[in-house]
C-alpha cells in the first residue's frame, strides 16, 4: 500500500524516535528473525524481543497454551536461552534483518540478576529502550513478584536506573488491586515510561479429564477478550503518571492502536495477534493511514491522550 505524506504515524518514546508506534510484544515476536521469512520486519516502529534472563530458561512444562473464547492462556515460563547467548547469538542475527532501534525485555528473581541483566544489555548499541520486566505471571518467585507492591517496584527501578544509560520502561502487571498506586511507585522512582499490560492470570479446565489444561495450572490471559482492561489500566495510569505509556492488551487491529493512543499510549504493543497471524503487525500498519483519513487524522501524536 502507497503510503500517504500527509499521514504522520511517527511517535517519540524519551527521545527515541520510531517511525509508527506498532512494536511487537515481548515473547511474541522472539528475536524477529523468524518473522523476517513472513515480511520485511524493518516496517515495525520497534520490536520488543524476548523476556531475557541471568541464566538460560527451558520454560515451563507441557501443555502450556490453552484456547480461550476470544484469547489464550499461556504458561511459557520465559523460555529464553540467557543474557549472554542473547547478546552474542540472537542480537547479531536481529541486527541483519532489522535496522532499527530495539527495546530489550529484561526479567529477573532477584534485584541482583535484574541490575546484571540490565547493566549488560545497556552496552548493546542497537537497544534503545531497556523494558524491566516485572511482571510475568508464569514464573514463580520471578517477575510478577516484584510487579505487584510498590516497594519491590521501586526498589529494582532505582537499583537497575543506577547501572544504565537507556531509558526504563517499567512492564507492569494488571493483577493488582491498584495499577495506578504501582505505576506512580516506578516513576517516582525514576522509570522513564510504563509498559501495560502484561497479561491476566487466566485458567481452563479440560471437563474430559476434569483437570487444568495447562500443567502449570494457570497461565497468562492475553487477546482481544483483556482489551477493555488495557485501555481502562492504561488509560488511569496515563493521566495520573506523567511519563509516557506503551499501550499493550489485546491490540489486534489499526482502530485498537488508534483508541489506546486516544486514551494515553504513545505507542503500543501486539502480542497474542502475532500468534495467531504472523502478518498482524504488519497489517495493523499498512492500515493505519486508512483508518486516519477515515477519522480526520494528520499526525497521529496528536491525539495521544485526547480522550482525557
Amino acid at each position: 500500500m502507497e503510503m500517504n505524506h500527509s499521514h504522520d504515524m511517527s511517535v517519540t518514546l524519551s527521545g527515541v524516535h520510531l517511525d509508527n508506534p506498532v512494536i511487537p510484544a515481548s515473547g511474541c515476536f522472539g528475536f524477529g528473525y523468524g518473522m523476517s521469512e513472513f515480511y520485511d520486519i524493518n516496517i515495525l516502529g520497534s520490536i520488543s524481543f524476548k523476556g531475557t534472563t541471568r541464566e538460560a530458561r527451558y520454560g515451563n512444562s507441557l501443555p502450556r497454551v490453552a484456547e480461550c473464547e476470544a484469547g489464550m492462556i499461556n504458561s511459557v515460563g520465559l523460555q529464553n536461552p540467557g543474557i549472554d547467548a542473547v547478546i552474542a547469538e540472537e542480537l547479531p542475527k536481529m541486527r541483519e534483518v532489522f535496522h532499527k532501534p530495539i527495546i530489550a525485555n529484561i526479567s529477573g528473581f532477584s534485584i541482583d540478576e535484574y541490575v546484571e541483566c540490565c547493566a549488560k544489555i545497556d552496552r548493546e548499541e542497537q537497544v534503545a529502550i531497556i523494558e524491566l520486566n516485572v511482571s510475568c505471571p508464569n514464573v514463580h518467585g520471578g517477575g510478577m513478584s516484584f510487579g505487584t507492591c510498590c516497594d519491590s517496584v521501586a526498589e529494582v527501578v532505582r537499583e537497575v536506573k543506577k547501572v544504565i544509560t537507556k531509558p526504563l520502561y517499567v512492564k507492569l502487571t494488571p493483577n493488582v488491586t491498584d495499577i495506578v498506586a504501582i505505576a506512580r511507585s516506578a516513576e517516582e522512582a525514576g522509570a522513564d515510561g510504563l509498559c501495560l499490560i502484561n497479561t491476566l492470570l487466566g485458567m481452563r479446565i479440560d471437563i474430559r479429564t476434569r483437570r487444568p489444561v495447562i500443567a502449570n495450572k494457570m497461565g497468562g490471559f492475553s487477546g482481544p477478550a483483556v482489551f477493555p482492561v488495557a485501555l481502562r489500566m492504561v488509560w488511569q495510569v496515563s493521566r495520573a503518571c506523567s511519563v509516557p505509556v506503551i499501550g499493550c492488551g489485546g491490540v489486534s487491529s489499526a482502530s485498537d492502536v488508534i483508541e489506546m493512543m486516544m486514551a494515553g499510549a504513545t505507542a503500543v504493543e501486539v502480542g497474542a495477534a502475532n500468534l495467531r497471524d504472523p502478518y498482524a503487525c504488519k497489517e495493523i500498519i499498512e492500515s493505519l493511514p486508512a483508518e486516519m483519513d477515515r477519522l480526520r487524522i494528520s499526525a497521529l501524536r496528536d491525539i495521544i491522550g485526547v480522550a482525557h
